[in-house]
């Protein structure tokens, strides 16, 4: 049976695993916001991150892509493939998308007008604002508090900002608008720019 997984986030233009299929697509009642810390790719511990996760939403759309996994040995690849910085086998995605509590398992449409979903049962990673389970949650700030955090950041995958700058582009390219993003990385450049420095 085939596995799907939905990104709407740096999975986007990043997977790193074999696929059969890659279908750009919508989930509804959700919405993406950048409310989840990250110490382990986009920050560290002293000074957290922040990436998108889902949060509920009546009447919202968020776009992103589905991806399609229909060999078993590349669904063992995915999810029991050896990480890098492991002794032993572990799950890939599990790794990746550590710091993100919740699995839900939601309906994919191609368009976000229709009633009748592509594809049900898609795999999502969610991290929930529920702190007893999730410590990297850091929730809703003023714009001008999440850009520059944004700013400051930097872990082992790279600046915080490359994150932003990456996701904006690659929902640009399927076709995806996003004011959330769009107006976090317009903030983010005002504020470089202000103080002399230079996006890369």
């Amino acid at each position: 049976m085939a596995m799907w997984v939905f990104g709407y986030g740096s999975l986007i233009w990043n997977a790193g695993f074999n696929y059969d299929d890659r279908v750009v697509g919508f989930i509804k009642g959700y919405r993406r916001v950048f409310y989840q810390g990250s110490t382990d790719h986009r920050g560290t511990p002293e000074f957290p991150g922040r990436t998108v996760t889902l949060e509920p939403a009546d009447g919202e759309v968020c776009g992103g892509v589905a991806y399609k996994i229909s060999k078993k040995e590349d669904q063992e690849v995915a999810l029991t493939s050896v990480f890098l910085f492991s002794r032993r086998g572990i799950q890939y995605l599990e790794v990746r998308e550590k710091q993100y509590n919740e699995k839900a398992y939601l309906d994919i449409f191609t368009d976000p007008a229709a009633t009748t979903p592509a594809v049900s049962g898609v795999m999502v990673y969610i991290g929930s604002p529920d702190k007893r389970h999730n410590q990297n949650y850091l929730g809703p700030a003023p714009l001008e508090e999440i850009a520059k955090q944004i700013i400051d950041a930097e872990g082992p995958s790279g600046p915080n900002r490359d994150y932003l700058f990456h996701l904006e582009s690659a929902l640009l390219q399927i076709g995806c608008i996003d004011k959330h993003v769009t107006d976090l990385a317009n903030e983010v450049r005002r504020i470089r720019t202000e103080t002399g420095l230079t996006d890369s």
